[in-house]
């Protein structure tokens, strides 16, 4: 009951941020925003058998999967975003444990506006390794909570690199606030620049990039995968619905899901993800609650197309609600195990059962990247109508 009533409240929260953000109403038109229970269930399931009528085959599919990707970069703007601009990382206070290390990150998306988080390495060598990015929904201290750092390490252990990123306006990312009007545009360059910065380390495999995401990191996990071919495995927890869009400017904030002539929704942009490997986890207690009849079948349709029916997953836990808890990291973790060729005899016991009792959980104040050793660099810019001024005067 405690969780229904954090979630209502949460979802409240965004809410509230979303329609009485003043600067909102300068970035889009409202009329074409699909704003959290969009639809109803019934309306959401209707919809999709409206999108699967506009195609019959794998050529027909490219053509409107085309035309979502299309209409994602550009209602999230991001076709303005410049390219490659310096990424300026830096990384400290390395931390040893048992099968992993850890340390704090920084690096800039755009010139003076930092990406924050932490990087879990193996202590074992590799010739190679596949790299993961973490990121999180809207829960309370986010990337320092102990479920995040279980994840993150576990992944680690087993053989990947791992980078846990900020939400804008949550961590050290406080350029701005969450809610900012571009929030939804911020993140998803974030993201593109945080696949980046992970290729750009010795011996991560270009051809082994993961990214996953619980609730509002869902929808991160989701549009970085439709926009981004170079994610090869995607793992959306909590989050893939056919009604619900998203209750948070910085998931259905900027009109990435409808145009004049054009609708489409978070299902169709998750099956974007097809041919590649994608688990999806669901739950009985949230919008995901109805993944198993509706979404995952549709999905799984067009992955047919490609006669790649058995890269996408469902792990449907019917009595569980909305978290990326112990159940649904262990689908995870064996999804990616699967499909990155990671060890779980790492972090197995003697009892053939996941045992994350090695991770050593870590305070916020060493898990924070700026901090009186570490400063922000006093370019950075801050402030919502700074960082407003400065995405609208970006030149791709």
């Amino acid at each position: 009951m405690r969780n229904k009533i954090w979630l209502f409240v949460l979802l409240q929260t965004c809410f509230n941020g979303l329609f009485s953000d003043t600067l909102f109403s300068q970035v889009t038109d409202t009329t074409l925003l699909c704003r959290g229970n969009y639809f109803t269930e019934a309306e959401g399931k209707a919809s999709l058998e409206k999108f699967a009528a506009s195609y019959h085959n794998k050529e027909s599919w490219q053509v409107r999967a085309e035309r979502i990707r299309q209409n994602i970069i550009t209602g999230a703007g991001l076709n303005k975003f410049p390219k490659n601009t310096p990424l300026k990382p830096v990384v400290n206070s390395k931390r040893t444990y048992d099968g992993y290390t850890v340390e704090n990150v920084s690096f800039e998306s755009l010139p003076g506006f930092f990406v924050t988080g932490n990087l879990f390495r193996p202590v074992q060598k590799q010739n190679s390794y596949p790299a993961i990015l973490a990121v999180h929904g809207h829960f309370p201290d986010a990337r320092f909570q102990e479920y995040v750092q279980k994840r993150c390490a576990t992944l680690a252990k087993m053989g990947a690199v791992v980078l846990a990123v900020d939400m804008v306006g949550y961590g050290d990312a406080t350029q701005c606030s969450h809610k900012h009007p571009y929030s939804l545009s911020l993140q998803a360059h974030d993201n593109l620049r945080a696949i980046d910065y992970l290729l750009s380390l010795p011996r991560v495999d270009k051809n082994r990039i993961a990214v996953t995401g619980e609730s509002g990191g869902g929808t991160q996990t989701i549009l970085l995968t439709a926009i981004d071919k170079r994610i090869a495995v995607s793992v959306p927890v909590v989050m893939v619905s056919a009604h619900f869009f998203g209750g948070c400017v910085c998931e259905s904030g900027l009109a990435i899901h409808k145009s004049k002539d054009f609708q489409t929704s978070n299902v169709e942009i998750a099956s974007l993800a097809a041919p590649r490997p994608m688990l999806l986890i669901s739950d009985g207690k949230d919008w995901t609650k109805n993944t198993a009849a509706v979404e995952y079948p549709y999905i799984k349709n067009i992955y047919r197309y490609y006669g790649k029916e058995g890269n996408v997953e469902n792990i449907h836990l019917a009595d569980e609600g909305h978290d990326y808890g112990i159940n649904k990291r262990k689908g995870a973790y064996a999804f990616l195990a699967k499909h990155l060729q990671l060890s779980l005899a790492k972090v197995t016991n003697a009892k053939g059962e996941v045992d994350e009792s090695f991770v050593t959980v870590e305070t916020p104040e060493k898990l924070h990247v700026f901090n009186e050793a570490h400063i922000r660099p006093a370019y950075a810019i801050i402030g919502d109508e700074a960082i407003s001024n400065m995405v609208e005067n970006l030149k791709p």
